[in-house]
């Protein structure tokens, strides 16, 4: 029972450094949004850290049009980025779980 113990210890700790060095990856990964017309692009890592903006010389003249843009690709963006950072680190995690019953369900 102890060496089960020390191997699942183990196991965790294996699995806590592969997520730390999977959410350090994702800071690489980058997920890009564009309004439907292409007026506004955006890029996000995985990690919801906003990279860049790029935005048309015509929505410049329109201050609630620009702020609705942002705030529709943004989400989207966000939205995006946030899915593919919770896919890999459930990955990851459900990895590195033991083996009990019903928690496969849990990272579906």
């Amino acid at each position: 029972m102890f060496g089960d113990m020390m191997g699942m210890m183990g196991k965790l700790k294996e699995t806590q450094e592969k997520i730390k060095a999977t959410k350090e990856r994702l800071n690489f990964v980058l997920v890009d949004e564009k309004s439907t017309d292409d007026k506004l692009k955006v890029t996000l890592t995985a990690n919801r850290v906003i990279k860049s903006i790029n935005i048309d010389d015509s929505l410049l003249t329109d201050k609630e049009q620009l702020e609705d843009y942002l705030i529709l690709v943004l989400n989207k963006a966000i939205e995006k980025a946030t899915n593919v950072n919770e896919l890999e680190l459930a990955a990851v995690a459900k990895e590195g779980m033991p083996n009990i019953p019903g928690m496969d369900s849990l990272f579906k």
